[in-house]
This record gives structure tokens, C-alpha cells and sequence, in this order.
């Protein structure tokens, strides 16, 4: 099976923005280059050193209007660039103890009440992924838009907040795929396991409020919430969007 590279997307702040990329170097037993670098950890957050698991960090499931940020990522300098909608836009080096005030006063109205507030900004030095795994999420657009026509409106991709989008696979076909490699350019990677989903992906990336059921979609046409595969990078090298995958 073989198809296209459609999209690249990394997430520098883990539920803070997304940013879509041309082209990017992977290395092995890695993540997507600067994707959920940093996190967001909140005031009940219990942190252990390195990795840690996604109810100790701020993000969409909880607070739906975090959804809608956007970002850019000065890899050089390390400065981000958020931008709401309703909030406007910020700059600042997740890194700088000076930053992160100006920060966490700018997202904190985007955080739900009620729930344990933004406290500060950590890295664990690789991707805080939802999976212990240093692993890419590979989604397939024919699934999302078999999704889409079985609710009945258009899903968007920042929904799921994937890493890369294949093209020129069947529907639901990446089901198969566990413990297959895929080559993309000059990188191999290995399908790990399925991403299960959150309520996250009910929620407009647009508007950043909820409007479709996308839980209860899967639910009833599958019978689980899981959409996407975790993969981890077997062979480093480039990838480019517009390039060929395929299944080896």
C-alpha cells in the first residue's frame, strides 16, 4: 500500500497551539521535533522527573477554548508565538523564568472555572505525548472524511491534533497496520498501538466550544474512541510534505 505525506503538524506547547510544517529530520526512539516540547502543568499537578501522564497538564479536554490557539516556533531562539481569537497574541521563550508570568496571566481567562489553574510551564527534554512512548501520531484523512460524512458535517483535522496525515489508504484500513512499518522519505516507523480518544475532539478548533459528538460517533459505527496510531521513529531521516509512504 502506498500513498502521499499530506500534512505535518507539531504542537511546541502540549494543548497550547498547533503548527503546521513543510518539512522536518527525524531521529530514532524520538518525537516529532519540538512537538509538546513543553507543557503546561496546573496547580494540583503531581510532576515526576521526565515524562509525565496528561492529567497533570492544562489542555482541551478540560478547558475547550485552549483548543483554538495557534503558534509559531522560532526553533533558534526559542520563542513562541500564540494566538487566540478571543485573546489576541503573545510572545515569550517558554524558558525564561521572566516569560512565564506574562504567560500564565494571558492563557488563564482560556482555562475553565472551576478546574486547577495554569501554574507553570515544565519539559521533560523530549515530546509529552499522551503515551509513554516517544511516539508520532499518524492519522489517515480517508477515515476523517468517512467520519465526517457518517455525522454529517465537515471534521477538521486540528480536532485531533496529529502529527502526520496520510493520504491513499482505505477508511479505517490503518487498523491493520499494528506492528507494520511505514517509509516515509528517509525515515521508517513502527505502529505501535491505537490512540484513544478525549473529549477534546468534540470541540470547534475554530471557535474553541464544543459542537460535535465525536465520542459517540465512534462509539456507535466502531464500537471504541480510538482514531490515529501512535508510531515510533525506527529509522531517522527526512520527511516532506507531498512525499510517498508506504507499507513495508
Amino acid at each position: 500500500m502506498t500513498g502521499t505525506l499530506a500534512h505535518i503538524c507539531r504542537h511546541p506547547i502540549k494543548g497550547h497551539g498547533r503548527e503546521y510544517l513543510a518539512s522536518v529530520l527525524l531521529s530514532p526512539d524520538e518525537c516529532l521535533p519540538w512537538d509538546r516540547f513543553w507543557a503546561v502543568a496546573h496547580e494540583a499537578a503531581k510532576l515526576t522527573d521526565g515524562w509525565n501522564p496528561c492529567a497533570n497538564f492544562t489542555r482541551g479536554a478540560k478547558s475547550p477554548q485552549l483548543m483554538a490557539i495557534t503558534c509559531t516556533l522560532d526553533e533558534a531562539t526559542r520563542h513562541v508565538t500564540l494566538h487566540h481569537p478571543d485573546r489576541g497574541s503573545i510572545s515569550f521563550c517558554p524558558d525564561a523564568p521572566e516569560d512565564v508570568p506574562r504567560f500564565l496571566e494571558w492563557v488563564r481567562r482560556l482555562n475553565a472555572e472551576g478546574r486547577a489553574q495554569p501554574a507553570q510551564i515544565v519539559s521533560a527534554g523530549r515530546g509529552m505525548t499522551d503515551t509513554p512512548l516517544p511516539a508520532l501520531s499518524i492519522l489517515s484523512r480517508a477515515s476523517l472524511q468517512d467520519l465526517s460524512a457518517r455525522m454529517g458535517q465537515e471534521l477538521s483535522m486540528d480536532r485531533w491534533r496529529g502529527n502526520l496525515w496520510l493520504d491513499g489508504s482505505a477508511p479505517w484500513d490503518e487498523w491493520n497496520w499494528i506492528g507494520r512499518r511505514i517509509s516515509i522519505g528517509g525515515a521508517i516507523l513502527r505502529v505501535e498501538e491505537r490512540i484513544t480518544r478525549c473529549s477534546a475532539t468534540t470541540v470547534d478548533p475554530l471557535t474553541g466550544r464544543s459542537n460535535a459528538p465525536t465520542l459517540d460517533a465512534l462509539e456507535q459505527h466502531f464500537g471504541h474512541s480510538d482514531f490515529g496510531l501512535y508510531a515510533v521513529v525506527e529509522q531517522g531521516g527526512g520527511i516532506a510534505v507531498g512525499q510517498s509512504w508506504s507499507l513495508i
